[in-house]
């Protein structure tokens, strides 16, 4: 198959060796290409920034461009790749759209002005005012689909566990605009307002409502929309266009009883699949996000709404029943109430070449697949998955910060090759939200009896309900910062203590087998520093300490009780115990009703990505020294660069501690470290890193895929290799592309 590349792209990079799409890289003497059964189906990934959308799809259809990882605003455009046979768009539901309605009345008291939105039935109206159907068609151009709940329709709650109360929701509130008016001129009435000439008048001045209208998307249309229908009711609609920095001061930041607005066209965004939502009632409609600012505790709701939207953010129940029992509640109230209204979500479309397939992630596309990088490859004429091949993929950017695992760039387009590099415990079905074993081979849960949990993957995931559980006194249950060793169970609760759920993994037996990128193999010292750094950043004795972690890690400790280690079983080359209260603090971790979702692993995947206890030491090293930061906020209060291993200023100041490492053949917080890292291991790791860095200049380092060939910050270029000591099936993961029966 043949390709034409962008040459500047390729004099870029200096790369003579690219493979083609359909072309493998192993290809023996007699021309014959190899079978090949384990790693990826590619053999090299182009990750390059491209802003323009349109220059992104004329890319696409040139054939030098393969994936466009990132949503397409324009519905033309769109449609225009979806009428093209070269072309198809992946999709996921990603953001979704709303009204908010400020609730403080019947008139403000700063302004003494009606508020016609203080009234629950007028905003109920609203409901029926609104055609859905003609926003998600007219105005997104087919790009979104009507929402009538804040529950999001392809996510577990509202299409496996509830979607008859969806449906009735939907039924009841479908587009009825005489009926909107007819509730809104009785209520209307009821508050003292008056229509004259067709205006509505209250206290001899016309009933004025200022919408405030964002500008950087589609609301600007659907605030015209409804500003229209209003207006056509006899409001006096000012409409008040602004950014979200611009409004964000008035809806989110001001007192509401100023006066100064009446509704906004809010947008909130899913970037994972929820298997739980919950907590949305409490969220979006109560003032239990308290935390969000003065709109929220304006909220006022009916007792038996805001009792039943309390028990679901506190996770207040004892079975699967009594949960749907509270859903129903809070569906038909949070309709009545309405303190926002729901409209559409919208459709993350990623176009790419008919010939590539990809796990699609229900809630963000392509570019927020976990999967992408383990299920990308490209197929013949008959459908059939090529082993082998380039694939040439685009985002609007590409190295938008520094990356390092502890506390590296969060940004989207970042983290998308970053997972290619990664590897973990347990890897996420692209299409339901729930877990699979990755590095792990199965997991037992124990949860409290009384509490809810369910568990659908049986095959690896146990369940069970015990009375109660004891946590071991010999588990690590915190950190002394000082003398660098962990606090036992017994030494924090001399009481002892219990937990409400315990997640047990099992690792196989040839765990310490795998392969890292730089020649190295897994050890019981990355998990051991990635437990300790879970500690240790947030305690001020620590050499390394960020006020940063404090606020996280206060919420973690609210709920940690303790894990332990075990890698004496003859069955299994290690076994986790993790035991925690994750009930008790939803501003840490949500309860999890998937058993699947409740394991902990503890494999070393950090926030930023895969992190190897001898690359991360360097780090430390550079921190303690006030040189480099692992994170963004101690960079900007200490001086200290913000660490980037993967380019930049920072790679000599690291290639100097690995120079000291080598000579000494240093371990990080020996005193603990030192029990699990053999001084010829430490000689292995520091070793192999010079020679990693020698022939890739730079310090990233994982276990997943693909590895980090090279990158060109300047040119915003990230070029990834297929990792060929990688021991996974190369068809392990194709299952995600079968849609769900």
């Amino acid at each position: 198959m043949a390709r034409k590349i962008i040459m500047s792209i390729v004099a870029l990079i200096a790369i003579t060796s690219l493979a083609l799409p359909g072309c493998s890289s192993e290809t023996p003497e007699n021309g014959e290409p190899q079978l090949r059964t384990t790693g990826p189906f590619l053999d090299e990934i182009l990750v390059s920034a491209e802003p323009d959308e349109l220059a992104a799809v004329e890319r696409l259809r040139n054939d030098t461009m393969d994936v466009y990882a990132y949503g397409l605003a324009n519905s033309t455009l769109h449609s225009e790749v979806l009428a093209d046979p070269d072309l198809t768009a992946a999709e996921g539901m990603r953001l979704f759209y709303e009204l908010t309605f400020n609730p403080v009345g019947p008139t403000f008291p700063a302004t003494g002005k009606l508020n016609p939105f203080s009234v629950p039935a007028f905003r109920e109206a609203m409901q029926w005012l609104t055609d859905r159907e003609y926003i998600a068609q007219e105005i997104w151009g087919g790009l979104a689909v009507p929402r009538y709940t804040c529950l999001t329709d392809s996510f577990a709650d509202a299409n496996e566990r509830y979607p008859d109360l969806i449906a009735e929701a939907e039924a009841k509130y479908g587009h009825d605009a005489a009926k909107a008016e007819a509730v809104m001129t009785e209520e209307m009435g009821k508050l003292g307002a008056v229509l004259d000439g067709g205006k509505w008048m209250y206290n001899g001045e016309p009933v004025e409502l200022i919408f405030l209208i964002r500008t950087e998307d589609k609301r600007k249309d659907m605030g015209g929309y409804f500003a229209d229908l209003l207006e056509d009711l006899g409001f006096t609609v000012t409409k008040q266009y602004g950014t979200s920095a611009q409004l964000s001061q008035i809806w989110v930041q001001s007192d509401p009883a100023l006066g100064e607005w009446h509704f906004y066209t809010g947008a909130w965004i899913g970037t994972v699949i929820a298997r739980d939502e919950a907590t949305n009632f409490g969220a979006f409609y109560t003032n239990l996000w308290s935390e969000m600012g003065p709109l929220w505790q304006a909220y006022e709701n009916g007792p038996v709404f805001h009792e039943a939207a309390e028990r679901l953010w506190k996770c207040d129940y004892t079975s699967m029943e009594e949960r749907a029992e509270l859903f129903e509640i809070c569906i038909q109230k949070s309709m009545e109430e309405s303190q926002r209204m729901f409209l559409v979500t919208s459709k993350w479309c990623n176009p790419m070449r008919d010939d590539v397939r990809v796990a699609v992630d229900t809630a963000a596309a392509v570019s927020g697949s976990w999967m992408w990088a383990l299920t990308a490859h490209f197929v013949d004429d008959k459908g059939k998955p090529i082993v082998g091949g380039a694939l040439i993929v685009a985002e609007p950017n590409v190295l938008a910060a520094p990356w390092n695992p502890v506390a590296g760039s969060n940004q989207e387009w970042d983290v998308f090759p970053i997972r290619a590099t990664g590897d973990m415990g347990l890897q996420p079905d692209t299409r339901t939200g729930l877990s699979w074993p990755g590095r792990i081979e199965k997991a037992d849960v124990v949860v409290q009896a009384g509490l809810p949990a369910t568990v659908t993957n049986t095959e690896w995931c146990s369940l069970t309900f015990v009375p109660q559980i004891e946590v071991p006194p010999d588990a690590w249950a915190d950190w002394d910062a000082a003398q660098q060793k962990f606090i036992t169970v017994a030494e924090r609760f001399p009481e002892g203590t219990t937990a409400l759920t315990k997640s047990v993994v099992y690792y196989p037996k040839d765990i310490f087998e795998v392969p890292l990128h730089d020649g190295s193999t897994l050890s019981m010292g990355d998990f051991v520093l990635y437990t300790i750094l879970k500690f240790d950043r947030a305690k001020v004795e620590s050499d390394i300490y960020d006020e940063s972690c404090v606020a996280e890690f206060n919420n973690f400790m609210s709920v940690f009780k303790g894990v332990r280690f075990i890698t004496d079983d003859p069955d299994y080359g290690l076994i986790v115990e993790y035991y925690s209260d994750t009930q008790e603090d939803y501003s840490y971790s949500l309860w999890q009703i998937d058993a699947e979702l409740a394991v902990t692993t503890m494999f070393p995947v950090y926030s930023g990505g895969p992190g190897l206890w001898h690359i991360i030491a360097l780090g430390i090293e550079a921190e303690k020294d006030g040189v480099l930061a692992f994170s963004q906020a101690k960079s900007d209060t200490s001086g200290a660069a913000w660490m980037n291993l993967a380019a930049g200023p920072s790679l000599p100041i690291l290639k100097s501690y690995l120079d000291g490492a080598m000579a000494s053949d240093s371990i990080p917080y020996e005193p603990t470290m030192g029990l699990y890292v053999a001084e010829a291991e430490a000689a292995e790791r520091w070793s192999n890193l010079e020679e990693w860095y020698e022939a890739k200049k730079h310090f990233w380092v994982g276990s997943g895929p693909f590895y980090l060939e090279m990158v060109d910050a300047a040119a915003k270029v990230v070029y990834l290799r297929r990792f060929e000591k990688y021991p996974d099936p190369t068809d392990r993961w194709l299952f995600l592309l079968a849609p769900l029966t």
